[in-house]
């Protein structure tokens, strides 16, 4: 049995991968914004182990959730699932100063990872529209740019892939992996989306806890439980660590040695 914590679950990949952990024997966390959220959550999945709740649109939000994790002991698997998506018509700017798709698709998964007590497994949901997209790691914050929902979102899946292969080099203890789920039509994807639904959050979910020895690798990327080129711009460690620069000056949380 392993212990999950999986943020943004209180709806869409996020309940769905947290119900298959636990109708395969694990304990699982859920994560909900809100009270009322959580307790969906609770209510959708009630064999959950608890519900945490938090606003990872702020650094205070990501803080609390990260003591709430903490609380509750050491975790076998993080899944940082939580994201809004490619829809955004405008720039939505945050108490830290950033724009709410950096700061809950990218802010938040760095943050959890420094601050929540270092799992033996980590999962970052990106997505296919990475590939091909540059970094701007001078104009996070979308200061100087004119906005664009579809960039800002892809930019930040970017990140997400490298934050997960920092996470695999800095940390060699650690399985850390990311995946692109697929376009499925959840909230975020919408009703158009094409792809399989049911194949959404297997991958996530055997990253998590499976002893097979494909899911027992990091610095790798997935697609439908089978392992998939990033974007090569990933595997820059020159770039990675200066996102991670650039995320603990916004923060001042510190990524851990």
């Amino acid at each position: 049995m392993a212990k999950v914590f999986i943020s943004g679950s209180s709806t869409g990949l996020g309940l769905m991968t947290g119900r298959l952990l636990v109708e395969q024997g694990h304990e699982v966390v859920l994560h909900g914004r809100t009270a009322t959220r959580s307790r969906e959550a609770r209510r959708q999945l009630t064999k959950a182990l608890d519900v945490v709740t938090g606003d990872l649109t702020t650094l205070r939000g990501m803080r609390d959730v990260a003591e709430q994790v903490n609380r509750l002991g050491r975790f076998d698997a993080v899944i940082h699932n939580a994201g809004i998506g490619y829809r955004e018509p405008k720039r939505v700017e945050t108490q830290d100063g950033v724009p709410e798709v950096f700061a809950i698709n990218v802010f938040a998964p760095f943050v959890l990872t420094a601050l929540i007590e270092r799992p033996a497994r980590l999962i970052y949901l990106s997505s296919g529209m990475h590939h091909g997209t540059a970094a701007h790691l001078d104009d996070l914050a979308w200061m100087h740019r004119r906005w664009s929902g579809s960039t800002a979102y892809a930019e930040s899946k970017l990140y997400d892939v490298l934050l997960a292969f920092a996470a695999a080099r800095r940390w060699p203890d650690v399985f850390s992996n990311a995946l692109e789920p697929g376009w499925v039509p959840t909230r975020m994807g919408g009703p158009g989306a094409p792809d399989d639904m049911d194949q959404a959050h297997r991958t996530q979910a055997w990253l998590a806890v499976s002893e097979d020895a494909a899911a027992r690798v990091t610095g790798e990327y997935f697609f439908h439980l089978k392992r998939l080129s990033p974007d090569p711009r990933t595997r820059d460690t020159r770039l990675q660590d200066q996102l991670i620069e650039a995320c603990e000056r916004i923060s001042s949380v510190h990524w851990p040695g």
